[in-house]
């Protein structure tokens, strides 16, 4: 292809993951889908290699396009087959977040697929939001290993009602399920006829072009770092069952464009649920290469050739099952980011920003799932660290996740729940010659009983500054006034009130 006709093939391909988006936004029922946006979607080839994705959230989208490739070798595929699964050790992140994949045949050939993957609030954890104090895989919900929700075009009813009975509402988990099932029928339709406009031969010519083209604007990227080894350690605050200061380190070794990432020397998996499958630690590492590299470099499989990523077994970034998992696709694939950036700040000073708030400060709510209550979750934002060029915006998502948040309107409007305060936190962003970012002050008044699950990271530890720059404020969590931890779990009442404040950013530069 010219190069004119390979941007628009790159263009059209990515239409179709856009197209799957709307969709499912706007057929979702949960305010989770359809207001926060907490959903992905994207395009694999026949072998399950990224050929392109929607601009929608980089944990759910690096680690699918890590792992897609064993997933769709593990089944046998036809015409009209949908696959859903949630099993972080076999493709998934965490189990709220399911994955929809469905086969593309043209004139009875595989020549794709296409995916996508929301996060449901509910998924018969024991506790609302299913985001559980949790230390096992079984405690935080469902379990869904890769079953067919569709055989052939016809719907397995049993399959689908088997996994919304298990949630405290399944009204709204078949409606969001539904959503999901929709979008990736738009996904095959649409690349059934671009595949049919192109022809079988002349689309998989594309995909090797597109490849091609990605692999070099990748390498000649990554070929201005420095060759050197390069190290960084940052801590996890806690794992939310009594074990403190849980260390990641990284040693990137960069030679002549190639990058190899080693997290040799990152804590043992732990009891808590900070653990993560390899899949989700190299969402975060994909992340901050792909940041590197020019904005029009394609969201494929060959931009990623030059980067290899190694974590030893059971470690934190490597865990094995039953291990918990339910904060690790959130709070420590955005620490992986933390540290794969503080290395490079030592290769490329003055291409790496300061930490950013280093949490998705997640909050999980509902009242009692036995009797047809209500299950929230929500992200917060925080401080986005300075760069030489500029300061940190404040108040914002960073890095692995990409979700507004949810409209105070739409909050009070479908729970039981009054946003009494939702501001910036001044001054929480670190001084510098270019300032962080500052934080969020976000206070809930609740008006029923409630269970409520935090799971928030940076409240022991400042997001660090860069070249002199001072870090940002840690966050701090309160409950009608008195300080709470990171990672807990309690019950609240009508008169109770929950008040977070989110870490700004650190700053860039000597004061």
């Amino acid at each position: 292809m010219d190069p004119i006709a390979l941007s628009i093939f790159s263009s059209r391909i990515e239409a179709v993951c856009d197209e799957m988006g709307a969709v499912l936004r706007r057929t979702a029922f949960s305010p989770n889908i359809k207001d926060r946006l907490d959903f992905s979607c994207a395009v694999f080839d026949a072998e399950g290699e990224l050929c392109a994705q929607a601009a929608h959230i980089p944990v759910h989208l690096g680690s699918m396009a890590y792992a897609m490739h064993d997933i769709v070798a593990r089944l046998e595929w036809e015409s009209g087959d949908m696959v859903v699964v949630n099993d972080p050790y076999l493709g998934g992140t965490h189990l709220p977040d399911v994955t929809l994949i469905a086969p593309v045949f043209v004139q009875g050939r595989l020549m794709g697929f296409v995916a996508n993957r929301a996060h449901h609030a509910d998924i018969g954890a024991a506790t609302p939001g299913s985001m559980p104090i949790s230390s096992t895989l079984e405690e935080e919900g469902m379990i869904i290993p890769p079953s067919h929700v569709r055989r052939g075009g016809e719907l397995q009813s049993e399959v689908l009602e088997n996994i919304v009975r298990a949630t405290g509402n399944p009204r709204d988990s078949h409606g969001d399920f539904s959503a999901q099932i929709s979008a990736n029928q738009s996904g095959v339709a649409r690349l059934e006829e671009l595949i049919g406009e192109f022809g079988t031969e002349d689309y998989e010519q594309g995909l090797i072009a597109l490849n091609d083209y990605g692999e070099r604007l990748a390498r000649a990227s990554l070929g201005q770092i420095p060759d050197g080894h390069y190290t960084f350690e940052d801590v996890m605050d806690d794992d939310g069952q009594g074990h403190m200061d849980i260390p990641i380190r990284v040693c990137l070794e960069v030679k002549a464009g190639n990058i190899r990432v080693d997290f040799e020397g990152t804590a043992a998996q732990v009891g808590g649920n900070i653990n993560c499958p390899l899949s989700v630690a190299a969402a975060g590492v994909l992340y901050v290469f792909r940041c590197l590299m020019p904005s029009q470099t394609p969201a494929c499989a060959g931009s990623f050739r030059p980067i290899r990523i190694h974590a030893p077994e059971a470690c934190l970034l490597n865990a094995r099952r039953p291990a918990a998992v339910a904060a690790g696709n959130v709070e420590t694939s955005t620490r992986v980011v933390d540290v794969v950036m503080g290395a490079l700040a030592q290769a490329i000073p003055e291409r790496m920003p300061a930490a950013s708030h280093g949490s998705m400060n997640n909050l999980a709510m509902g009242g009692d799932l036995s009797t047809g209550g209500w299950s929230y979750y929500e992200t917060i934002g925080g401080g986005m660290g300075a760069g030489r060029y500029g300061g940190g915006l404040s108040a914002v998502q960073t890095h692995m996740t990409n979700t507004l948040n949810t409209p105070v309107e739409s909050l009070e409007m479908h729970y039981p729940l009054q946003l009494r305060r939702y501001a910036i936190r001044r001054n929480s962003g670190g001084r510098g010659q270019r300032r962080g970012g500052d934080g969020i002050v976000r206070e809930y008044d609740f008006l029923a009983e409630t269970t409520v699950t935090l799971l928030t990271e940076r409240r022991r530890h400042a997001p660090w500054g860069v070249a002199g720059g001072a870090a940002g404020q840690t966050g701090i969590n309160r409950f009608n006034g008195r300080e709470i931890p990171a990672k807990t779990s309690f019950k609240a009442g009508p008169g109770d009130r929950l008040s977070i404040e989110t870490p700004g950013g650190g700053g860039w530069g000597e004061p």
